[in-house]
């Protein structure tokens, strides 16, 4: 029985959900009210979903009743995508955590959403099969969430985004229907792709309860290479140089000052010297990764890097990743409030982003940290705000953002490349994919949820 101060649909709810899976408890809306960003909104409670059966219940009841849904995984997002901005359900698919297989024939993995992207590598590489793509938080980021962003990570230069690795996906739309498409073949051009519409709609389109993945041989050997450089521009140069040689790495990460010093700060040691750091990684047979370390280090060298280290042993790897992994850790212990972005622009573009964030750095005193995956264009732009809660403080980060996200723009560039849209890029959102194609994604949006109650008030601002 509902208590006085309970949601009116909470009865509803425990129709067709025990009361063990609702909670309206304070520090779980509180929970459920926020991610990674700076916005919250609590909902008015939170459903904690164990089976496609209870989303198909909860979707079914919610479009009857019009009653909003934020469909909400491990909560690490960037971008508010999974903040309750209107309330209503919190529908946390974080129990439905389970690797219902790994199939070495077949070469598929399948899995409910809320599987940790990193146990799910951890479980294909013990049957010597590899799942590639790697967010930062792989430790703490689900499948499900990666699904809904479209997640990238370091390994994209060389693998792709999620998308790629998606081959069947079990979808409960708006109405409570399910929807099954894909499969595990590694191979399918049947009807449209309605697995893309779904990867990378962060929630707005569907609730994803069950995924088929694409999985290939764990390469068997692999190395890296860190190098500390002068300058940051001189990293940027030398990752045009790699990608010239002939190379293809799996990943090629970049830093900057700030993010040095700040990891400096953090970690104590190990952090190259230098303005600039690069980091590399090489994966595959073990003659060839043997050979291309070699070739890559002489070519860094060449380039005047003030330091070079390489590693050719799995613990060897892992130690240098320990660096990239600790960046975000070290600039959130700087006090400063990082405003997240990951942008993309055209590779040439990359030394132009370095030198254009340098200069809006030097005429709005706010320090940019500047990381990420170089290999494919994609550097995060973090604006480091002291005393973002005054309202002043904030207006000029807008003003200073809103510069930034225009110049990449004007370049071909995009405004998110791995993080997704959800409130935090809302106000680019049109501009960045034009007129028509903002239309085309607001008649989709209608005709798969034509009551609006899938993750409301996000970039289809008309719903």
């Amino acid at each position: 029985m509902a208590a006085a101060s309970d949601p009116p649909f909470y009865d509803l709810l425990n129709r067709v959900l025990p009361a063990r899976q609702l909670s309206v408890a304070e520090e779980m809306l509180d929970e459920h009210g926020s991610d990674k960003w700076l916005a919250s909104k609590r909902p008015d409670i939170v459903a904690f979903a164990e089976s496609t059966e209870d989303v198909a219940k909860v979707l079914t009841l919610a479009h009857e009743e019009r009653i909003p849904v934020t469909t909400r995984g491990a909560g690490f997002g960037y971008v508010g995508g999974c903040v309750p901005v209107r309330g209503g359900i919190s529908l946390s698919v974080r129990r439905m955590n389970r690797i219902v297989e790994i199939d070495k024939e077949d070469w598929v993995a399948v899995v409910e959403p809320g599987v940790i992207t990193g146990d799910l590598q951890d479980a294909a590489k013990a049957k010597g099969c590899f799942y590639p793509p790697d967010p930062a938080s792989l430790r703490e980021c689900s499948i499900g969430g990666n699904i809904a962003t479209n997640a990238g990570g370091p390994r994209c230069l060389k693998y792709g985004v999620t998308r790629p690795w998606v081959l069947g996906l079990e979808v409960v739309l708006a109405d409570g229907r399910i929807l099954c498409t894909g499969g595990r073949l590694h191979k399918n051009k049947q009807g449209f792709d309605l697995l893309g519409n779904f990867v990378g709609s962060e929630g707005l389109l569907g609730v994803v309860t069950e995924a088929t993945l694409r999985l290939i041989p764990h390469p068997p050997a692999r190395a890296m290479l860190s190098a500390g450089f002068a300058a940051f521009t001189e990293v940027a140069d030398a990752v045009q140089a790699v990608l010239e040689s002939g190379l293809l790495p799996a990943a090629i990460e970049i830093a900057d000052p700030f993010t040095l010093k700040a990891a400096r700060d953090f970690a104590g040691k190990g952090i190259p010297d230098g303005g600039g750091h690069l980091l590399i990684e090489l994966d595959g047979s073990s003659e060839a990764v043997a050979a291309e370390i070699v070739a890559l280090e002489k070519l860094i060298r060449s380039l005047g890097a003030l330091s070079v280290e390489t590693a050719t042993t799995e613990d060897g790897c892992e130690k240098i990743w320990d660096i990239r992994r600790a960046f975000s850790y070290a600039l959130k212990a700087t006090g400063l409030t990082k405003l997240n972005q990951d942008l993309v622009v055209p590779r040439s573009r990359l030394v132009d982003l370095v030198e254009f964030a340098a200069d809006l750095q030097a005429r709005s005193g706010i320090a940019m940290a500047c990381f990420g995956h170089a290999g494919d264009g994609n550097i995060h732009v973090n604006l480091m705000v002291d005393k973002i809660d005054a309202p002043e403080q904030r207006a000029h980060a807008d003003k200073v953002q809103d510069e930034l996200f225009r110049q990449v723009l004007s370049w071909g560039g995009v405004v998110t490349g791995e993080h997704g849209v959800g409130l935090a890029r809302m106000p680019w959102f049109e501009d960045a994919v034009g007129p028509v194609s903002a239309d085309l994604h607001r008649s989709l949006k209608a005709a798969l949820d034509p009551r609006g109650i899938l993750n409301p008030g996000k970039f289809l601002t008309r719903w």
